[in-house]
């Protein structure tokens, strides 16, 4: 396995990627997808290196993929979450990680609910940091796990296809990075979801903004719904979990206005029955299970770019 030449030092978000960086990770991805189908999941490329996964939200998926990324990999990894740290006695986020840089990782791998917090720690450390989600703001890793799953439904084709994201765009960070990343690859983008819920200034977007349900699903050639973040319901954005359900839950009818065959996503944890319909949420398009084995893939793929970053062989 070798790597090719990295301009960044971190991965902060999809902007500061450009497209033949995008095409690398997602090359090395499917390299490190073949590792995971092996008796032995393992190879010795990152020995030695040390990744520290420091989640200050919860998370299952993408603490536990970084984690398992880092041991087929063969680094060493650490967890710290805020629960554990000196941050629940007051200390500060910066002296926080200057004291995680002192003990010398190689990569910082970050989750804050923070928009900025990521690339903050970046500036004061001299290692890798990668961010795993900030706040609203990005989740870099997560859109590239959903273009890898799409490029292999697609047979290999971005150009010309249509993806719709449904639910909470305003407080997605999902949203946010895989707008970004798909309409650089040439996929069209459509949002709908509750009017107080969709964000400002999205007409500056590259998107389409559709005013129903039936009319995002229309012809896609993929469906992705959105967590509905049950604690904005306190902030009186959404309606009561009923209407809800019957506005903006993806069901059979709605998949069945897609293409056929079309791709169903979900980036996780589903809410049944709010999100998406237990129906389909495990029917023969559900594609929501091959997103969390391609994010193994991919963090490797991450993990790997920027722990070799300085070695330049072909």
């Amino acid at each position: 396995m070798t790597n090719k030449p990295w301009s960044c030092k971190d991965l902060l978000d999809i902007k500061s990627l450009t497209v033949p960086e995008i095409f690398h990770l997602l090359d090395m991805a499917e390299e490190f997808d073949e590792i995971n189908t092996r008796p032995v999941k393992k190879v010795p490329t990152l020995r030695g290196k040390g990744v520290l996964l420091f989640f200050v939200e919860n998370s299952t998926r993408t603490k536990t993929s970084f984690d398992v990324a880092c041991k087929r990999l063969s680094a060493d990894s650490f967890s710290l979450a805020k629960s554990a740290s000196s941050m629940e006695k007051g200390e500060s986020l910066k002296d926080t990680v200057l004291t995680l840089q002192a003990m010398r990782p190689d990569i910082i791998v970050m989750r804050h609910p923070s928009s900025g917090a990521a690339k903050f720690v970046s500036e004061r450390v001299s290692c890798s940091v990668v961010n795993a989600g900030d706040g609203w703001h990005a989740h870099p890793s997560q859109a590239l796990l959903d273009a890898f799953t799409l490029r292999r439904h697609w047979n290999g084709q971005f150009e010309g296809k249509t993806l719709s994201i449904i639910g909470d765009i305003t407080h997605s960070r999902v949203a946010r990075s895989n707008v970004h990343l798909l309409t650089r690859l040439g996929v069209k983008v459509r949002v709908f979801g509750p009017g107080t819920l969709i964000p400002a200034g999205v007409d500056q977007w590259p998107i389409t903004v559709c005013k129903s349900l039936d009319e995002a699903c229309e012809g896609a050639d993929a469906l992705m719904s959105l967590r509905l973040q049950l604690e904005r319901q306190q902030a009186g954005l959404l309606p009561d979990l009923t209407e809800y359900a019957s506005r903006y839950c993806l069901t059979r009818k709605h998949l069945d206005r897609a293409v056929p065959g079309a791709a169903l996503l979900h980036p996780g944890p589903i809410n049944r029955g709010l999100d998406l319909s237990a129906e389909i949420a495990d029917c023969e398009q559900s594609r929501i299970l091959d997103q969390v084995a391609a994010g193994v893939a991919v963090r490797m793929a991450i993990l790997f770019t920027l722990g070799t970053r300085n070695d330049t062989s072909e």
